[in-house]
């Protein structure tokens, strides 16, 4: 077994302490933080989540602070998305590219007010980006990043289980928006929003001091619901078509390439706005798409598998792990747009050899 050597460049979360007494058996690192990947294991997580009720750690998704007179200004620069609508209790996702048009995170924008915005990022140095346009374009604005650790309730009884510590206004809380609600004398941003289809909440707990009193909170609430620890899950996100930065797109993608070119305005003056025009111009490059793949469970991804069809290459498997539920391997790729077909049969390299596969256009849910 390969363990991970202790630094402090790798970062503990106020809930670590939780975490590890629940029995996680695997972290990730995303963001220079401790990120928990499974507890009894990935099939065994994946139906407890779509069953009951989980609360995940993702103190990862680390937020950029945007405040000043300058503030909404600076949000529109850096994502395609047209923010002119948003209200000071929504969420909205924002992809945000580079000059050249390419994806370089794929956060949550949490609106406080105009002159106030928190950035809640996927894995990257996006805090660095942001910093370099503030100044590059003298803006009157200060970022930083705030002692902010999210908390994700997921899975189909997660409004009972936060009901019963937050009151039922919680019930109340409209897909993508969020209400303040108090918490041992703090108000607490609760969105409903996660990183599953099995519905849910994140609440960003402000001062990782009251982390673990509310950890403990949550799961005494919730021992009759069944509640346990849990993360993000592969099988659930793969299933789900549910895009992870940096494993299913990248830099070298545009928005267009991503499936994401609703979200691409073509009225506002952003950062890449021309190199993004004339991406729509052309027409996507790249299809994400889902795919099926034939045999035993597959290995672990840890890299991209090449798709082929007649001997040439189409694209890559970016995600893919084995589905209990439809007792099949699932995966994501990335394929040349111009290339793709539904149900066209293609071959996928694994480090083990290669597999018979199909390519589909709609994920499993």
């Amino acid at each position: 077994m390969v363990a991970i050597a202790p630094s402090n460049r790798l970062r503990r979360t106020p809930f670590s302490e939780g975490v590890e007494a629940a029995g996680v058996s695997a972290y990730t690192v995303y963001n220079r933080m401790l990120l928990p990947a499974a507890f009894e294991s990935l099939a065994a997580d994946c139906a407890h989540l779509k069953d009951h009720v989980q609360v995940w750690d993702v103190s990862c998704e680390r937020q950029i602070a945007v405040q000043g007179q300058d503030a909404g200004k600076l949000l529109s620069l850096l994502t395609p998305r047209d923010l002119s609508k948003m209200a000071d209790d929504q969420c909205y996702y924002v992809p945000m590219v580079d000059t050249n048009g390419g994806m370089l995170n794929d956060p949550v924008a949490v609106k406080h007010s105009d002159d106030h915005y928190w950035i809640s990022i996927a894995d990257s140095d996006l805090l660095l980006w942001v910093k370099g346009v503030a100044a590059g374009m003298g803006l009157n604005v200060s970022v930083t990043e705030p002692d902010v650790s999210p908390l994700a309730i997921q899975g189909p009884k997660s409004d009972d289980l936060l009901a019963r510590v937050f009151g039922d206004a919680v019930r109340d809380i409209r897909f993508f928006r969020y209400k303040r609600l108090p918490f041992q004398g703090r108000d607490l941003v609760i969105a409903r929003s996660g990183y599953s289809k099995q519905g849910g909440f994140e609440i960003y707990v402000e001062g990782g001091d009251i982390g673990m009193d509310l950890w403990q909170a949550l799961f005494a609430a919730g021992a009759d619901l069944n509640v346990r620890a849990g993360g993000p899950n592969l099988i659930e996100r793969v299933e789900s078509g549910l895009l992870s930065y940096g494993n299913d797109m990248t830099a070298a993608h545009t928005p267009f390439d991503c499936g994401l070119g609703k979200f691409v305005n073509s009225d506002a003056d952003y950062i890449g706005r021309v190199a993004l025009e004339q991406a729509r111009a052309e027409g996507a490059k790249w299809r994400l798409c889902a795919v099926e793949i034939d045999g035993d469970p597959v290995p672990a991804c840890d890299r991209h598998w090449a798709i082929t069809r007649d001997g040439a290459r189409l694209g890559q498997v970016t995600s893919a792990t084995w589905s209990p539920d439809q007792n099949t391997n699932v995966a994501i790729g990335m394929v040349q747009a111009d290339r793709f077909a539904t149900g066209a049969d293609v071959e996928v390299k694994t480090q083990d050899g290669t597999r018979k596969a199909r390519l589909r256009a709609e994920f499993w849910n």
